[in-house]
């Protein structure tokens, strides 16, 4: 009988990164990264320097219609946008506030939206505040109170060097999007709402 030939086991090389080696080719296009929910204040409270977005027709809103709703687990209340129609109906009217965002940095693209005064202009305190808000839109400025020194109103402090910081590279997307994301949950527009439910002290049916 003839010798059968020797098997030979075929021995696995081991990992190897050569597959995941790039080819030379172009680069794959770039992501944008897609913006957080933001913070939104006044510009005294973000107590350093600001910038707001120059191009108001899209990155300021008209006047919108707020409401702050207790929380349960948080020390503050939650800032809510409320359809208008039912906040006249069902809240009275010093729970209501009115008032348009703009999309703000602080240096260094820390983003937020700034609330911008649009009611009782003839008010020191939103006068000073709407002022301090169109410089922003072409310098870097910041906003402290003057009440430490008996004068109603704001102060507005313009950055010494006009380089001082970069300018802000706004996020890439709209802000209606930017919005979405930062009031998810907190948009009442039915008489249904937690939060409307809430403000009202209608009982909330457990889900």
């Amino acid at each position: 009988m003839a010798d059968k030939p020797e098997l030979k086991i075929v021995k696995p090389n081991g990992f190897s990164l050569d597959k995941f080696k790039t080819k030379g080719g172009a680069a794959a296009a770039s992501v944008d990264t897609l913006q957080a929910a933001l913070m939104h204040r006044k510009i005294k409270e973000a107590k350093d320097f600001v910038r707001l977005h120059k191009n108001e027709d899209e990155f300021w809103t008209p006047e919108l219609c707020f409401v702050n709703v207790p929380t349960k687990g948080q020390k503050r209340d939650t800032l809510h946008l409320i359809d208008e129609e039912l906040a006249v109906s069902y809240l009275v009217d010093g729970q209501v506030e009115r008032f348009r965002l703009a999309l703000a940095s602080k240096p260094f693209d820390a983003f937020f939206l700034c609330h911008v005064p649009s009611q009782n202009l003839d008010n020191e305190w939103n006068s000073s505040a709407l002022l301090a808000c169109e410089q922003a839109k072409s310098m870097w400025v910041q906003v402290t109170s003057r009440k430490g020194d008996g004068v109603d109103g704001y102060q507005t402090r313009v950055a010494r060097d006009t380089g001082a910081f970069p300018e802000p590279q706004w996020p890439t997307q709209s802000l209606a999007q930017l919005l979405e994301v930062t009031f998810a949950n907190r948009m009442i527009d039915h008489e249904n709402h937690p939060g409307l439910l809430r403000l009202i002290g209608a009982r909330q049916e457990l889900g």
